[in-house]
């Protein structure tokens, strides 16, 4: 009896996977070097990492560049081989050195070096005559700014403005707290000196969000254009920046509570403003 023929090997599969053992490859010095200082690639590419965020990406249309894999990761390369373009570059990494280069405690095997869209500052304020813009101003902490780039799409915000002293949009934590919303919602980085006349100009109201003093949430007026301000953690917004808002807002909440979580109380502020819109 014949022995059985061998099938084809399925091209575009496993063998689409290049090994890169070194750590002196320069795509892993571009992933190396964007994780850790939570900035773009000289070539302008974002480092993500995990499988629900590369399925953001995927799903949302960003353009992938490079995708790593953990060597114990391959059958996951094999589940997401069709949904990568056959020209992205993928590479397979020995696991200790995949682990050392992606800063989670719990790799997924997988990361990727992304292009995001670009955006102009006249481009968000473009947008603003149909929804809110809101404004991150010295908001430090990455899960906060996660959440709020979350709860901007999810509520149609138009856009968020990210000023000095605020976290890096391309943090890791930042990333993943937005669970892709960072892929569609348009952002720009710019400093607050350029940003306030490019309100003023458009005749965009600005509103800062306080703990106990100011408008009460179900008085204000949600009339747009309309920026909303959210301040640092701590200290809120500078002194320069609140002497520049037009209304504060005060979210009704118990006297012996100091202040709301700065992502819940934009997460709230938010919310109010949409339904305004639908009433």
């Amino acid at each position: 009896m014949r022995p059985a023929a061998k099938l084809p090997r399925t091209a575009g599969q496993t063998d689409r996977l290049r090994p890169v053992a070194g750590r002196h490859n320069q795509r892993l010095k571009d992933l190396r070097l964007a994780f850790r200082r939570a900035e773009l690639t000289a070539q302008g590419e974002c480092a993500i990492d995990g499988v629900k965020l590369l399925g953001e990406a995927l799903r949302s249309g960003v353009h992938l560049q490079s995708v790593f894999f953990s060597e114990s990761a391959r059958p996951l390369a094999e589940k997401l081989f069709p949904q990568i373009n056959a020209r992205t570059e993928t590479l397979v990494l020995p696991n200790a050195l995949f682990n050392s280069i992606v800063p989670s405690d719990a790799p997924q095997g997988v990361a990727a070096l992304v292009k995001l869209p670009g955006y102009t500052s006249e481009q968000l304020l473009d947008r603003s005559s149909a929804s809110p813009l809101v404004v991150a101003a010295g908001l430090q902490d990455p899960g906060n700014l996660g959440t709020i780039l979350r709860s901007a799409e999810a509520f149609g915000a138009a856009g968020i403005f990210l000023t000095e002293g605020t976290v890096s949009p391309y943090n890791s934590k930042v990333l993943r707290g937005s669970a892709g919303s960072i892929f569609r919602l348009p952002f720009l980085q710019i400093s607050s000196a350029e940003l306030l006349p490019l309100l003023r100009a458009r005749r965009v109201r600005l509103l800062a969000t306080s703990s106990h003093q100011g408008t009460p949430l179900p008085r204000v007026s949600w009339t747009l254009p309309l920026a909303i301000f959210i301040g640092n953690e701590g200290a809120g917004l500078s002194r320069e920046l609140t002497r520049q808002m037009d209304e504060t807002v005060a979210i009704p909440q118990a006297a012996q509570v100091e202040s709301l979580n700065a992502g819940v109380a934009a997460s709230i502020v938010l919310y109010e403003a949409a339904m305004a819109g639908q009433r």
